[in-house]
């Protein structure tokens, strides 16, 4: 397997598990922060423990590299806060609909921070499949009433997109030689200790259903999928990532109508429609080296 073809499949499997991650949101009874902090504390446990059996190092090469994973930290941890918040607000549908718009910031973003501005620069293809993708998720969008907490998750949506927009480029283009669980190793515990200051609530009033389910999300949910979507980085552009990654709304709000009753209308199907074909024209277009 090419290691193109390779990244494709990692990339695939994160965003099947990225797609029932929204549904903790609702399933976990907490604060989006405190899901966050609990979340990111099991994953960095895992990612640490797994690399270790694995007898793989665990530091990095340079100071510059320490400062580079504290920065990807923070910004991760600020997108998973708001993208929980943006769930809890305004749905898992809506609210993963928003998030959505981040391959969009991601096709304009991308050239203004790769290190090869010029190769970088947006094709017009990816620009066209970013506007559909764009259209997709307008259409999925249900009637929203100014002010009300729907319009306040939409916005909240938004803003987690951007930095994990942010995030995929910097990791790609100041990060992207180290392995995956390695990444999200350091991810996960800069963002656990930044925002651990910050819980709500404390472990010992932490239910035991909701540590059954922050145990799932931080090790099915968070190190595993971010660990291969980490890698996939490594030979793929964080557009056609982030493209690709448009099948995870579809995932979700499949999800959430299976186990949490949220219905969808014949805009939503259509604007899936939209967003699962740019996605699939994506992988196509990966493939066969276009």
């Amino acid at each position: 397997m090419k290691v193109q073809q390779q990244s494709l499949l990692f990339l695939h499997s994160a965003v099947l598990l990225f797609g029932g991650t929204a549904l903790f949101s609702k399933l976990i009874g907490l604060p989006a922060l405190d899901i966050t902090v609990y979340r990111t504390g099991v994953a960095a446990v895992v990612l640490f423990i797994l690399l270790t059996l694995q007898k793989k190092s665990i530091t990095l090469t340079s100071a510059k590299d320490y400062g580079v994973a504290i920065l990807l930290g923070v910004v991760v941890g600020i997108h998973w806060v708001t993208y929980f918040s943006g769930m809890q607000m305004a749905g898992i549908t809506v609210g993963i609909i928003a998030f959505f718009t981040y391959p969009v910031i991601t096709v304009f973003l991308e050239p203004l921070l790769s290190r090869a501005k010029v190769k970088s620069m947006p094709q017009a293809k990816d620009i066209i499949i970013a506007f559909v993708v764009l259209l997709g998720i307008f259409l999925l969008i249900p009637e929203i009433d100014l002010g009300n907490q729907t319009t306040l998750g939409i916005v909240t949506g938004v803003i987690s997109a951007f930095f994990f927009a942010l995030r995929n480029v910097l990791h790609k283009n100041y990060f992207s030689h180290y392995s995956g669980p390695h990444t999200m190793l350091y991810q996960t515990l800069v963002a656990f200790v930044m925002l651990a200051l910050f819980v709500e609530v404390p472990p010992s009033q932490v239910t035991t259903d909701d540590w059954l389910l922050i145990l799932l999300v931080g090790i099915i949910f968070t190190a595993m999928p971010h660990a291969l979507f980490a890698s996939s980085l490594r030979h793929l552009s964080a557009t056609t990532a982030g493209l690709i990654s448009c099948l995870q709304p579809l995932y979700g709000s499949v999800l959430a109508f299976l186990l949490l009753n949220e219905r969808v209308d014949i805009l939503t199907i259509i604007g899936g429609l939209l967003v699962i074909s740019a996605a699939l024209f994506e992988t196509w277009s990966v493939s066969k080296g276009r």
